[in-house]
């Protein structure tokens, strides 16, 4: 549809406006229906179509709470396309204990556009089916009536488009009421976001890593808010470890790190017992890796290690490896670049760039006096400007330093004997805390 400028922007929901300038269209000969006109304009706003007459759209809403909790998978579109493809197919193929049935507000009384529902669980008694074919029943074909009423359904596309719903009913769920009123939300909100083709990508990026899903007992953790405190649990032994990360105070910018002798003694498994103190911490496996990268990573990809280090001093051959593996597996790889003399001559022979590089001073060095690397930082954002690269440091980080690495560009600060051999690690890791941005939770509103 070329001429838009009777219409607004709002996917789904058509005014009397609207209406008017899509009949005036009709009028024009430019469609031969109003139906086929709406389709048109939806298709035109992002609410496209697979092919031609045949808009496959998607909608999901969890609403409630217990165990009559509403969770709803719906697909809405034209009966020439693909939903109305699957919704003949499920009403003439049944199958046990997901047996489809129409959605009716009352027997006799479906509503338009007719509506599949499919139980998620299956229906193993009387008592199941009750649910299903009462209170869950009326309250989806009660809500895509109303969606019609309310204009988020086109009026004009009813006696064309069908609707299937996914509709989950917990086999202890009891109370009648409830199970009415979550579905009906959760089917109306579903429709809602189907039309409106959400969510929308600025909000997925913004939502994706601050979301904790209700029904997982830990929060997945991602690197994408920076700066951080990364806390280098060295010393080999577990039990010391264990009483250090007891003391840590919970904080989305602090940062685990399985350190190398703590590997080199117990092994990529003693990842899983820090999980046991702190479930949530992104946790990274400082392998050291100078050969088999793909072997090493699968290693500690198997402990439920978040992250893994590799030696910036191994063989190209051997970190390209490495990071592939890394990267296939959805975890992160961090480059130490401690001895290498040249990290942006390093960085630039590689085929794949790791998720972050670290300039590492090394303890030896620093015993010695030997200067830290932060003057490379501004090297390899220059050389690597279009590239998204964290970096950190490490090497005699203290408070009282670590706001200069901060301003020369690290991302991540590396801190190990001051916070794990600190009398009082809690205050010792609190020095740093100002530095950081705070936690997430603080900035996480529920907004549906």
């Amino acid at each position: 549809m070329s001429e838009d400028k009777g219409m607004i922007r709002s996917p789904g929901r058509i005014t009397q406006e609207q209406y008017k300038f899509l009949e005036g269209l009709v009028e024009q000969g430019r469609f031969s229906s109003m139906s086929e006109a709406v389709r048109a304009a939806i298709d035109s706003f992002g609410m496209g179509s697979t092919r031609r007459g045949g808009a496959f759209l998607i909608g999901e809403a969890l609403v409630g709470e217990g165990n009559e909790v509403a969770h709803i998978d719906l697909l809405i579109g034209d009966k020439q396309g693909p939903v109305g493809l699957s919704f003949a197919h499920s009403l003439a193929n049944l199958s046990a204990g997901h047996t489809p049935l129409l959605a009716v507000i009352r027997p006799n009384l479906p509503p338009k556009p007719h509506t599949v529902i499919i139980p998620k669980v299956t229906v193993k008694n009387m008592e199941d089916a009750a649910k299903i074919f009462g209170p869950a029943q009326s309250a989806v074909a009660k809500a895509v009536a109303d969606a019609v009423e309310d204009g988020i359904i086109p009026r004009a596309i009813i006696d064309d488009w069908v609707v299937i719903a996914s509709v989950f009913i917990h086999p202890k769920a009891e109370d009648e009421r409830k199970i009415w009123h979550y579905n009906y939300s959760a089917t109306k909100l579903a429709l809602s976001r189907a039309l409106q083709s959400y969510p929308s990508w600025e909000k997925l990026m913004y939502d994706k890593d601050r979301a904790k899903h209700p029904f997982m007992g830990f929060r997945a953790p991602r690197l994408w808010r920076p700066p951080y405190l990364q806390i280098a649990l060295d010393n080999p032994n577990i039990e010391m470890i264990k009483r250090v990360i007891r003391q840590i105070p919970e904080n989305d910018n602090i940062i685990l790190e399985a350190g190398t002798p703590l590997i080199k003694r117990y092994g990529v498994g003693v990842i899983r017992q820090l999980r046991e103190v702190r479930a949530d911490s992104f946790v990274i496996a400082d392998l050291k890796t100078m050969d088999v990268g793909k072997v090493e990573v699968d290693m500690a990809f198997d402990e439920t290690a978040d992250a893994v280090c590799c030696a910036g001093a191994a063989s190209s051959a051997t970190i390209d490896e490495f990071v592939y593996e890394a990267r296939r597996l959805g975890i992160y790889s961090f480059l130490d670049l401690m001895q290498v003399e040249d990290p942006v001559a390093k960085l630039k022979s590689l085929e794949r760039l790791p998720d972050c590089v670290i300039l590492h001073r090394a303890i030896d060095v620093e015993q010695r006096g030997g200067e830290a690397r932060w003057g490379y930082i501004a090297k390899i954002r220059e050389a690597f400007k279009d590239r998204k690269l964290l970096i950190s440091v490490a090497g005699g980080i203290r408070p009282n330093t670590a706001q200069f690495a901060l301003d020369a560009g690290a991302d991540i600060l590396i801190v190990g004997r001051y916070i794990t051999q600190s009398r009082d690690v809690e205050r010792s890791v609190r020095e740093f805390l100002p530095l950081l941005q705070g936690d997430i939770d603080l900035f996480r509103v529920h907004v549906e």
